[in-house]
């Protein structure tokens, strides 16, 4: 279980959600504020190209909407993204938000797929269900 954020170089934006994340482990963030990305060092066995996707999909969306951006994986292995912005904060976009999120769930649904099964297989221990045809 983690004690603390894991995305704790975003700021403090993240560090508020510490109590409610000691089940989730942070994939990786993104922060409009601070103009950061984090990707979480226990995920450097993913591939690069894997990386770069992720950090490219993070900071375009805290660039097109703002605030920051969190995948984090629950306690059953599903990726959640997450987005959180200062209260104060009235350029960011809450609708472009909502619909940048659909966006994001449905072309990237591939690459959430497969890197809640990593996370299942590699972290979770579960075994690798085959398909049979």
């Amino acid at each position: 279980m983690l004690e603390k954020c894991l995305c704790a170089a975003c700021t403090d934006t993240c560090e508020r959600k510490t109590d409610r994340m000691n089940d989730e482990i942070v994939l990786c963030a993104a922060n409009a504020y601070e103009k950061k990305f984090y990707l979480n060092p226990e995920f450097d066995s993913l591939p690069e190209q894997i990386r770069q996707e992720l950090q490219i999909m993070c900071v375009l969306y805290t660039e097109d909407v703002g605030g920051v951006l969190m995948l984090v994986f629950d306690e059953n292995g599903n990726l959640e993204l997450k987005v959180d912005h200062e209260e104060n904060d009235f350029f960011f976009d809450e609708i472009g938000s909502v619909l940048k999120i659909k966006e994001l769930q449905q072309k990237k649904r591939e690459l959430f797929e497969s890197l809640e099964m990593f996370f299942r297989v590699f972290y979770l221990g579960e075994e690798l269900e085959e398909e049979t045809e």
